[in-house]
């Protein structure tokens, strides 16, 4: 019997990171969401890893921007002019094939007029039908959790623009909390703390490799240090400083509370039985958040839940969108069908 689509995609269009999973072949795209643009004439220069490496380095007629904001879609016609790039990248032109179905993950609680301006943009790049689905589902399957069960899960979706947490069950959200913080704001507390006490200004780039090489949520965590190099603040010339991991665990501090009372928020709102569930299964840590060393034993400690990490926190999602093509392709009608088909 033929498919009725040839071609199924799953689309994580997230703030930091956009990741495409194609049926048949897996993850074939991983790149940053960000977009660089010639001031004057509008020209799209790059995007994705090309644009994200002239973070802090271009000149000032070169516009670098991310236009996702807080999971949603802040510049429709940025974001569709980077989508473009990247199927054009993945597919050598810059539409998906006319007969395709795109599935593409949105968080909880968005609204419909930005489920439809996503869905409408997919559309435009070519695909025949497009499914919205909610974040902690597609993350929850791309992570193995079998969440047709009527048994709770939790998962908590640490994402570069937002943090999500939602308890599961029966294939569908029972409960769920959402907050606009996310780990690229460790990165700007990052470089406002180095300004503070070094008056010393760093880009984007070297708060997040700040982040990533001696950032920690573990009180035990062995100290480590790093020299950095930036402008000074007072008289504009280079300047380097050596910062511990010791100062950035008091800045991810800040943040793990974030996460801890989103998930505080999520277990009130579910039935009881549901949250005994969770003590049991444990919470599921998925989205780029989840790579922060000690961020598991952390949360581990102040709930007294048990804690795991998804083996692929970062794909999860769209790994889980390409699980959902397949269950839907059997027949199956599970409660994550969220969007509006086109």
């Amino acid at each position: 019997m033929l498919k009725r689509f040839d071609k199924v995609y799953g689309i994580d269009l997230g703030t930091s990171n956009t990741i495409i999973f194609e049926q048949g072949k897996g993850i074939v795209l991983c790149e940053p969401s960000v977009v660089a643009f010639h001031q004057n004439t509008g020209e799209l220069l790059a995007a994705g890893l090309e644009a994200y490496a002239m973070i802090g380095r271009a000149p000032a007629h070169v516009d670098i921007t991310y236009p996702l904001r807080n999971g949603a879609i802040a510049n429709l016609d940025i974001a569709s002019t980077m989508l473009q790039y990247f199927i054009k990248k993945i597919k050598g032109r810059s539409s998906l094939p006319r007969n395709s179905q795109v599935y593409i993950s949105m968080p909880c609680g968005i609204t419909n007029v930005q489920k439809r301006a996503v869905e409408e943009t997919i559309v435009l790049k070519g695909a025949r039908k497009v499914i919205a689905v909610e974040e902690p589902i597609a993350a929850a399957l791309g992570a193995g959790l079998p969440i047709g069960e009527p048994v709770g899960h939790l998962v908590l979706d640490i994402g570069g623009g937002n943090c999500q947490a939602a308890i599961l069950s029966l294939g569908g959200i029972v409960a769920s909390h959402t907050v606009h913080r996310g780990g690229m704001s460790i990165d700007r507390d990052i470089m406002d703390y180095v300004k503070r006490e070094y008056n010393l200004e760093i880009g984007e780039r070297s708060a997040e490799e700040i982040k990533k090489r001696i950032g920690t949520a573990s009180v035990s965590a062995e100290t480590r240090f790093l020299e950095i190099r930036g402008r000074d603040a007072i008289d504009g010339l280079p300047r380097s400083i050596r910062l511990s991991s010791e100062e950035i665990f008091i800045l991810v501090d800040d943040f793990l509370k974030t996460l801890l009372e989103v998930i505080r928020v999520t277990l009130e709102r579910c039935p009881p039985e549901l949250a005994g569930d969770v003590v049991e299964q444990g919470i599921l840590l998925c989205g780029g958040g989840a790579l922060l060393e000690g961020i598991d034993e952390r949360i581990r400690a102040e709930t007294g839940v048990p804690v795991h990490i998804a083996e692929h926190p970062l794909e999860c999602t769209a790994l889980g969108t390409g699980m959902m093509s397949g269950m839907h392709q059997n027949k199956h009608r599970p409660a994550w069908r969220a969007g509006i088909s086109v």
